[in-house]
Formats: structure tokens, C-alpha cells, sequence
């Protein structure tokens, strides 16, 4: 076995590609465009990295294949907002193998050694690269195709990280939510409520002649609505921009929804079709042959996520959220979507897990953050 730390273009492609080799019976694996996984880890294009560091770490036995690979990863950001010297070991993956699953101490003591050169105490994870990004393990629903920007992963895993040293941080939650059990009638007099109660409540889909504006707002609410979140850590504004124009032409204004309370925005729902369904189609590639699939399957997509859902701290309880909820709902029946997951949503989050509840969605995903102290 070799330890290596990914220094060069092609070992960088190598590390990526390595999912191929992990995941290649699978057939509930939903693999990301590989230019998309490049940009990820591009120091210039992905604003992240101003204020972050990272160090790519893979084994490979005598023959130079991959075993193992992960990726130690410090966001600045995050330990100044809370104060604490975590953090993050990302990108975690492993063959099924004996050799391989031997090699995990190496990996990520080597992870683990150079988190600490930096100064950190803790390591949680794993993430892709952030709390803000994929997040977690899957823990249960192994049986069911990840939607988009959710993470997969084998059952063994959990074993590899508990045998090294890590225990549990958090578990994560997603919901379900179908045509068929959609409460329509009992939500609508809730909604009706709540708009009776804040006559002033207007709920409005984006407007994406004026998304500067859009995304100003965008930023005002998340950074106030998760401001108390486990794990969060406020966007910069032009890492939101970044973001939002890369989610551009993923976007269906009627489930990009605002919140506002006379001209104050107070709450946003970003719900997005589920494109992991036509991601399965091209197995990472976007050449011509890739482009006409997606776009003759980007019209056939019968699921949504929804991504982000909040509101403000001082806006809570008032059922604001069950509005933008109800609002989603009914654009997607609309439209014809047959379900949708709502993700995620902290263990102990206890209203927004009850809003899912209300909404008639099931929980029927988990996942699972691991932290380690750093001695």
C-alpha cells in the first residue's frame, strides 16, 4: 500500500474517478458529472476555497489502484463562526475489499495528522466539502436511488468509521412526501388560517428578470433563519451567487418561493426537480450524445427536493412555513410531479420535523454525521 496526496491534474481525475470503481454494481448509485466534480474541487472557479483549505489523500495497492480515498478539509469560516477548531474530513470512500478496508487507519490517520498540523481538535464529517454541500452518510434506505445532492454510500462504511475512532454527531433526516398522501383539504384551512391571521402575507415565485435583487433576499433569509442550525455557516454573498447561477438553469420559478410580510421577506422555500433522475442516464459524461439525452429526459422527471426551506427567527410559529409548503405542493400536482423528499432535517429539529409530519410526509431516509477529537 502507498499513501498518496493528490498534487496534479490526473491524480485529481483518478481520485474522482475512483467512485466508478466503488459503486459500479450498484444500481441505486447516482454518479455526478465529473466536470462538475472537477469544479468542485477548483481552488479559482468554487468560491469556497477563499476561505478554505484542503489536502487529498488516496491509497492504492502495488498495482496502483485505488483502496481508499478522503480528503481533510478546514473551512475558516466555520471556525469563526462557532468558535471552534473543527474540521472536516470529506470525499470518504472504499472498495469492499479486505486490502481496502485495511487501509482506512492510514487514511484517515493521514486526514486526521494534518488536520491537526493546522491546529484543529475535532473532525466531523464526512462531507462534500461542507455543512453547506452533501452532507453525511446514509444510514437507512439503501434500497432507494439518492435524489439530487444528497449523498449514497455502502452499509459498511458506518463500520469502518466506528472501528477507527468516530462515534456519532448527528443524524439527519428526509422526508417523503406523494400526491397520495398529501393532506390537501386539512392544510388548506390551516393555510386559510394563517392568511386570515397575516392578511399582510404574501407568497410570490421568483422573479428571475430581477435575480440580483432575488438572491440579496436569498441571503438575508438563510443567514437569519439557520443562524442557530447545527452545523451552520452563514453563506458569503458571492459564494450564494456562485451557487444560485449554477442552480440558474435548474430552477422552475413556481418552486423558487419568497415569504414577505408587507415589503419585509421573511421566508423562502427552493424546491428543484430531481435531475438525479436524468443524471443516471449519462454516467458522469456531458458530451453531444449526453445532451440530447438530458434533454429528452429533463421533461420526464416525476420527483422534486426540496432543498431549502426557512424562516426568519422572529417569524416563527405563525405558519408561514406551512403556506410556502402548501403553495410547493400544489404547483408540483399541477405540473404532474408524483413525489418529492424534503431534505434534510436535523434529528432534533423538532418543527420542522413536526411541518413534514403535518404535511403528510414520511420519514423514510437517514444520515449520519461522525465526529472524532483530534488528540
Amino acid at each position: 500500500m502507498k499513501i498518496k496526496v493528490v498534487t496534479t491534474k490526473k491524480q485529481l481525475l483518478k481520485f474522482i474517478k475512483f467512485q466508478w470503481d466503488v459503486y459500479k454494481d450498484n444500481p441505486y448509485w447516482v454518479p455526478m458529472l465529473v466536470s462538475d466534480l472537477e469544479l468542485l474541487f477548483d481552488n479559482k472557479k468554487n468560491l469556497f476555497w477563499e476561505h478554505a483549505d484542503k489536502k487529498l489523500f488516496y491509497i492504492e495497492d502495488e498495482n496502483g489502484k485505488i483502496l481508499s480515498r478522503a480528503c481533510g478539509v478546514i473551512d475558516y469560516n466555520f471556525i469563526k463562526f462557532h468558535k471552534e477548531r473543527t474540521g472536516f474530513f470529506a470525499f470518504f470512500e472504499c472498495l469492499d475489499s479486505k486490502e481496502a478496508k485495511e487501509s482506512i487507519s492510514v487514511l484517515l490517520s493521514s486526514v486526521e495528522m494534518w488536520l491537526k498540523e493546522k491546529g484543529m481538535k475535532k473532525a466531523l464529517g464526512p462531507t462534500a466539502p461542507s455543512t453547506n454541500d452533501e452532507m453525511g452518510l446514509l444510514y437507512e434506505g439503501y434500497d432507494l436511488e439518492p435524489v439530487l445532492m444528497m449523498p449514497y454510500n455502502p452499509p459498511y462504511y458506518h463500520e469502518l468509521l466506528i472501528n477507527y475512532g468516530f462515534r456519532k454527531a448527528k443524524d439527519l433526516y428526509a422526508y417523503k412526501i406523494t400526491k397520495e398522501n398529501f393532506p390537501t383539504e386539512r392544510i388548506k384551512k390551516i393555510v386559510d388560517a394563517v392568511k386570515t391571521k397575516l392578511p399582510d402575507l404574501n407568497i410570490r415565485p421568483v422573479n428571475m428578470k430581477n435575480f440580483a435583487q432575488e438572491i440579496k433576499y436569498a441571503v438575508e433569509i438563510y443567514n437569519n433563519a439557520w443562524e442557530k442550525n447545527w452545523g451552520f455557516v452563514p453563506w458569503t454573498e458571492k459564494e450564494f451567487v456562485s451557487q444560485a447561477l449554477r442552480l440558474k438553469p435548474l430552477i422552475k420559478p413556481e418552486f423558487v418561493l419568497f415569504a414577505f410580510l408587507k415589503e419585509e421577506p421573511v421566508g423562502m422555500i427552493i424546491t428543484v426537480p430531481n435531475y438525479n433522475e436524468v443524471l443516471k442516464k449519462l454516467n458522469g459524461k456531458i458530451g453531444p450524445i449526453e445532451i440530447i439525452k438530458f434533454i429528452y429526459y429533463r421533461n420526464k422527471i416525476k420527483s422534486l427536493r426540496v432543498m431549502v426551506m426557512g424562516v426568519k427567527k422572529e417569524y416563527r410559529g405563525r405558519g408561514v412555513d406551512v403556506v410556502m409548503y402548501y403553495e410547493t405542493m400544489l404547483n408540483a400536482l399541477k405540473i404532474g410531479y408524483q413525489w418529492g423528499e424534503i431534505s434534510w432535517i436535523l434529528e432534533d429539529n423538532i418543527m420542522m420535523n413536526r411541518a413534514a409530519e403535518t404535511l403528510g410526509a414520511v420519514l423514510y431516509k437517514k444520515y449520519r454525521v461522525y465526529e472524532k477529537d483530534i488528540n
